[in-house]
């Protein structure tokens, strides 16, 4: 069995099968980790979100901003955005059962054995892996749960932006989100700045991408949402795939053991 971890999709459904084909990928011996953003703004978010639920086991997937934002308009009441492209699966047939699907996906994926983490924006410096998983359950379950509409009524916000331990409900819930799913620029004491989107060189005054600041354990880290890297960390421990597929670049998939990647131009 080979693993395979691939960056954000997006709805680039045929260029997601090119590269799966050009490894041979099967579903019957090997998996694949999707590290968030399956959906929105590409041609296909229907046909590619139908292909990953139909992996089962097949498909470790984690929540990136654009998947938690359809579960937003499909349970909290937003309206889809301009350049939205998820009008395929609000209207379809089987639309509850790929909402329920996606509501049982994770923020955060450990794995022990490779010592390695998967969340969508990355690891942030000041958890732990033991915390940072812990915080992912904790919201898992409530977007599993009873309280998910007003979660994702609630969700969107940039406050808090820094974490506390004493934080409780929404606001908890939403710093969680965010480090997991949007950060990109972070200050030494976890402060978030998420209104630049820009690469390395446009970091604001006071802050770094989080992958700069020194961990206390030597974790692998696999993540997406930062196109504008271009999947450069400069450090073989921190590995982004989001190489900009919807954007014109390339999707990257990455065999977990060996660290050989393929890629597909847009």
């Amino acid at each position: 069995m080979t693993d395979y971890a691939i960056g954000d999709i997006q709805g680039c459904y045929e260029q997601l099968r090119e590269v799966l084909a050009k490894v041979d990928f099967s579903p019957s011996r090997d998996r694949l980790w999707v590290a968030g953003d399956l959906i929105n703004r590409g041609p296909s978010s229907l046909a590619t979100l139908r292909y990953i639920e139909s992996l089962g086991n097949s498909a470790v997937v984690v929540l990136g901003n654009h998947d938690l934002h359809l579960l937003a308009v499909a349970l909290g009441g937003h309206r889809a955005r301009r350049k939205d492209t998820l009008n395929d699966i609000l209207e379809a047939p089987d639309h509850d059962r790929l909402i329920a699907w996606l509501r049982q996906q994770h923020l955060c994926v450990h794995d022990p054995a490779r010592n390695l983490v998967m969340a969508h924006a990355g690891l942030p410096h000041i958890w732990s892996v033991s915390h940072a998983v812990a915080c992912a359950r904790e919201v898992e379950a409530v977007i599993r749960g009873n309280s998910a509409r007003e979660y994702f009524t609630h969700m969107y916000g940039n406050h808090p932006d820094c974490w506390n331990d004493n934080l409780e409900g929404m606001d908890r819930w939403r710093i969680i989100t965010n480090y997991f799913t949007r950060m990109r620029f972070i200050a030494p004491d976890g402060t978030l700045e998420l209104s630049t989107k820009e690469a390395i060189d446009s970091a604001p005054d006071g802050f770094e991408p989080w992958f700069h600041f020194a961990r206390n354990d030597d974790v692998r880290v696999v993540f997406g949402h930062w196109a504008a890297l271009e999947g450069k960390t400069g450090s073989d421990r921190f590995m982004g795939l989001d190489t900009g597929c919807v954007w014109g670049g390339a999707l990257t998939m990455m065999n977990l053991d060996s660290g050989e990647k393929v890629h597909c131009g847009c």
